[in-house]
């Protein structure tokens, strides 16, 4: 098979696995507690559920794969995968959205920038690109962590450039 990309990359946060799996060690404690204390009841589902959650969150939010190639850009988190073909993009630049939304959470994110709904891919510690959709579904833009923003931009141009003179 060849292999058509243009970039690669692969990020990883041990920042941000570590958040994930000390959440998961609390709700665990927590859960062997309550379920020690008082038996199986509300608050020993709740925690067991937070522990599910958290537990899920350190396995699949561990590594970001960025695959950028002639025809589509491809973010890969865990078992999820955002698939854009070049076509569909309308445009991209730097992220830099309010701190709340900026640093509200690592993984998977789906919240409202400037009036348009956004998918977001991210690290907290990392910097982020923007992808404007052509396309008029619900999710408008995407937006995801990369350690190279400026390569990243440089070439998501040349290609979405290289669609538009087709």
């Amino acid at each position: 098979m060849k292999d058509d990309n243009i970039y690669h990359e692969k990020i990883s946060s041990r920042r941000t696995e570590a958040v994930f799996v000390a959440l998961t060690t609390l709700f665990l404690l927590l859960l062997v507690w309550r379920v020690k204390t008082a038996g199986w009841e509300f608050l020993s589902i709740l925690f067991l559920i937070f522990f599910g959650i958290f537990l899920f969150y350190s396995l699949n939010y561990r590594t970001l794969i960025i695959r950028l190639t002639p025809d589509s850009l491809k973010l890969t988190f865990g078992i999820f995968t955002w698939t854009m073909p070049m076509e569909g993009i309308g445009s991209c630049r730097l992220d830099n959205p309010p701190p709340v939304k900026k640093y509200g959470g690592a993984g998977i994110h789906f919240i409202f920038v400037d009036g348009r709904y956004r998918a977001s891919f991210n690290f907290l510690e990392y910097p982020r690109v923007v992808i404007a959709l052509r396309k008029k579904g619900r999710v408008r833009d995407i937006s995801f962590s990369t350690r190279r923003p400026d390569e990243v931009l440089r070439l998501l141009r040349e290609v979405i450039a290289a669609h538009a003179s087709v």
